[in-house]
């Protein structure tokens, strides 16, 4: 068998374990100080896609490994919002997440996404994915407390939020700026608009001082600081991606490749979805690739 072929010079690949581990040591502690006993998040599961329901396990293992409570809850989807109220007034539940989607694209009678209605309904005080309309305004808005004394902060979606927490960990982010201000002169390109992940990382990163490309199947947009700027038409996906700092990959299928001709060396790449989104030698060429 042929050995594999070397990383290019500086390069390495960067597993998200090596990235999680501070953080959840962060949480073993902060649980040893409640007595040992953990937050509990209830899951809602009502949907029958078999990616959810091993993301569900999984968020079980994690969850348990770092001494905090989870709870599964399979419902069928006409009885979801019923569910959702009931947990979101239950004392003993302390964070809620569902795993999407659940009507995906079909018509809704409240119009739009019944999924982003849905999002709605779970209570600010109980939502662990910051995906609720309270913590989407402020992401958009880049306010990043919920009190005038600068002492809570804003849940934030926690897939953008991994994907910046691995930007610092690869030393991206410039501490020695101010906060806000740490990815100034950087660029990004995100591939994957969703109202999940690939917008608020935007928008995150835009918060920050990035000028972000947001690329999805129809438009190629850029997203900065509090506003969105059409570029000319003639710009390509490709062109944005040679201009890149950071690629990130959000693309949930097994057919979609990111070329890795595109992709300039010293360059970050960050694959937010199951599938290799790209291929070992984009790997080689690139300083990081986050699976």
């Amino acid at each position: 068998m042929a050995e594999a072929p070397a990383n290019a010079p500086g390069a390495r690949k960067v597993l998200a374990d090596e990235v999680a581990a501070p953080f959840r040591e962060e949480i073993r502690e902060a649980v040893a100080t409640m007595g040992g006993v953990g937050p509990k998040l209830v899951g809602f599961l009502a949907n029958t896609d078999p990616a959810a329901k091993k993301y569900a396990e999984w968020t079980g293992k994690a969850m348990s490994a770092d001494n905090l409570r989870f709870e599964l809850r399979e419902v069928q989807e006409s009885n979801l919002e019923e569910e959702l109220e009931k947990a979101n007034k239950e004392v003993g539940v302390d964070g809620i997440m569902i795993y999407y989607p659940v009507f995906g694209q079909r018509p809704s009678f409240h119009g739009g996404s019944h999924d982003d209605y849905l999002r709605d309904t779970v209570s600010p005080y109980k939502d662990a994915e910051g995906l609720n309309h309270f913590y989407r305004r402020a992401l958009y808005q880049n306010k990043r407390y919920v009190d005038s004394e600068s002492t809570k902060k804003c849940v934030l979606p926690c897939t953008p939020l991994a994907v910046v927490k691995t930007l610092e960990h690869l030393q991206v982010y410039d501490p020695s700026l101010p906060v806000g201000e740490r990815m100034t002169g950087k660029t990004a390109v995100v591939v994957n608009r969703s109202e999940v992940v690939g917008r608020p990382v935007a928008a995150m990163l835009a918060n920050d001082g990035a000028k972000v490309w947001s690329v999805d199947i129809d438009s190629v947009y850029i997203f900065m600081r509090g506003k969105l700027v059409l570029p000319a038409e003639s710009i390509t996906t490709e062109a944005a991606v040679k201009e890149a700092d950071i690629v990130i990959l959000g693309v949930p299928s097994e057919k979609y490749k990111m070329d890795p001709s595109w992709i300039k060396e010293g360059a970050v790449v960050i694959n937010v979805v199951r599938m290799p989104s790209c291929d070992a030698e984009c790997e080689l060429a690139v300083m990081a690739v986050v699976a």
